[in-house]
């Protein structure tokens, strides 16, 4: 049961201005039109989560966006020095 409960979608509700909501359905419609998968916004931005907790980003000392995206970028040169 607890596994059940872990996996249950929550309904969050976001601001994003119009080039954010323009880029994500411009993400969702080439991945339609090249592999046939129709993508949401919500998917997107899910799978965005997923990849910042496989990437281990923390929100400790976090204040910026400009810190986030350091702290990505950090991460993925990690993993691109390990290959």
């Amino acid at each position: 049961m607890e596994d059940q409960a872990k996996n249950r979608n929550q309904r969050v509700v976001t601001f994003l201005n119009r080039d954010e909501v323009d880029f994500l359905d411009k993400l969702g419609k080439d991945a339609l039109f090249s592999s046939g998968s129709k993508l949401s916004r919500a998917k997107l931005i899910a799978w965005l989560v997923d990849m910042l907790k496989g990437l281990q980003i923390t929100g400790e000392n976090l204040h910026t966006e400009a810190d986030l995206e350091a702290r990505i970028s950090a991460a993925i040169k990690q993993i691109e020095s390990q290959k």
